[in-house]
């Protein structure tokens, strides 16, 4: 892959990410992995997304218990993944510091996240 290169099979969502952050930062090599691995979270998001859709909260478990649906973890868990390796890219604010009360990948992650309806 070039320098600043889309990743192959990034889906909307991830691509519009990348180009939301590749366009306003120069990133090395190995924050483009990290920004490309958070891509592909934010795309498997919204698949999880599109999933639970027409899914019930509340489904029966092993032992016939009503238990949350799988899925609503899975969320859980690539949301918090896409926050860690946002955050993980240290990219500076707009005072060009870094990690300031809400830096930079914050906000991006809040955007991105507001943008599709995704509440962090």
């Amino acid at each position: 892959m070039a320098l600043n290169e889309v990743p192959e099979g990034l889906g909307p969502q991830g691509l519009c990410l990348w180009n939301e952050i590749t366009e306003g930062f120069d990133l090395r090599v190995d924050e483009l992995r990290v920004l490309g691995d958070a891509c592909f979270e934010v795309d498997m998001i919204g698949r999880m997304e599109d999933a639970m859709r027409n899914q019930p909260l509340v489904v029966t478990g092993s032992q016939g218990q009503p238990v949350a649906n799988p899925l609503v973890q899975e969320l859980r868990q690539h949301r918090s993944l896409v926050a860690r390796l946002l955050a993980a890219l240290k990219l500076p604010d707009e005072d060009g510091r870094e990690g300031g009360a809400l830096d930079r990948s914050a906000q991006a992650r809040r955007a991105a996240l507001t943008r599709w309806g995704r509440a962090g």
